[in-house]
């Protein structure tokens, strides 16, 4: 049992998930679909709003409408089907391929590209690319991520690697909870920062009312993200900006956007963590996956890999000038 605003239970039903809901005093009052969606971090609210539609929200064992108010003592079951079987397309979208062999493939993945497929993301993901160019794969990791090590967010580019075969994929897989994989990025952030390194410590979970973004709250899991500034830079009508290189620590949904917008000093470009002044500074989110690291998860060789800026962030660059270089 855990408890949050109300007391949780989860268990497994085949492959989905019901969670029993107990409605706590400081709770009381709140619409069902608000409450549901402060409790169970993974659904969205209008991702409950679809399930009371779908019969799969009960109070007290009866159906209910989004705009039902709970009161302290009610009970909520909210069951979660298990997701539908999807035939992944194939699609031969161009992939920058920084080093391959028999047991996986490092890519320089573009800005833009979702890493595999989900809600509103059935084709032209990287999974689909990969699927194209390694057509074994579909059995490795599960039928929406197949050979899947780790993540990158659709808008930031930069190194990934993927598994070509259940060995790799566990062996990384164990590498990244290890926390054994280095890597680096580089970030553009607004605003300039003093401190010529640092490492910030701040828990990270689903934003309380934003359910796509995350935050630093005192209940998220741990996170901690290690920074130094590369350059100081201003533009011409006097706006400030700080290039700085980012080490991940833990591999937490958004960390350094969160960490660096927790700090005051959110990603140029980024539209989501920033204000709309700060986001049109950059086309996207000026973060760039530059270095990997890792130990061959066959041969135990340690291999390393980088990649330079894409043309589009070293265009927001050129139109910046250097006022201190501490690099």
């Amino acid at each position: 049992m855990v408890k949050t605003q109300g007391s949780v239970g989860q268990s497994e039903q085949g492959s989905g998930s019901v969670y029993c809901l107990t409605v706590e005093r400081q709770s009381a009052g709140l619409r069902v679909d608000r409450f549901v969606a402060t409790q169970v971090h993974d659904l969205s609210r209008s991702a409950v709003q679809r399930l009371i539609v779908a019969g799969e929200v009960r109070l007290n064992g009866q159906p209910v409408t989004a705009s039902t108010r709970v009161r302290t003592g009610d009970k909520v079951k909210v069951r979660i089907p298990p997701p539908e079987a999807v035939d992944l397309a194939v699609e031969a979208i161009p992939l920058d391929i920084v080093y391959e062999d028999r047991d996986l493939v490092v890519i320089n993945k573009s800005a833009g590209i979702v890493v595999h497929p989900g809600v509103g993301h059935i084709r032209g993901t990287l999974v689909n690319a990969i699927l194209a160019h390694c057509p074994d794969l579909s059995g490795v990791g599960g039928e929406l991520r197949p050979g899947i090590v780790h993540r990158l967010d659709r808008d930031t580019s930069g190194l990934i690697v993927i598994a070509k075969h259940e060995r790799a994929l566990r062996d990384l897989q164990r590498q990244f909870k290890q926390r054994l994989v280095r890597k680096h990025y580089t970030a553009l952030v607004c605003g300039f920062v003093r401190q010529a390194s640092g490492i910030v410590e701040a828990p990270i979970g689903r934003h309380r009312i934003h359910r796509k973004r995350m935050a630093v709250r005192g209940d998220g899991k741990p996170a901690r993200t290690r920074w130094h500034i590369l350059r100081r830079l201003r533009d011409d009508r006097g706006h400030d900006f700080t290039l700085v290189d980012v080490q991940l620590l833990t591999g937490r949904t958004h960390q350094i956007r969160v960490h660096m917008a927790w700090m005051g000093y959110p990603l140029a470009g980024d539209s989501v963590y920033g204000t709309k002044a700060t986001a049109s500074f950059a086309p996207r989110q000026f973060l760039h996956a530059r270095e990997l690291s890792f130990d061959h998860p066959v041969s135990g060789e340690h291999l390393h890999f980088q990649a330079d800026l894409p043309e589009d962030l070293k265009l927001v660059l050129a139109h910046l000038r250097t006022i201190d270089d501490v690099s």
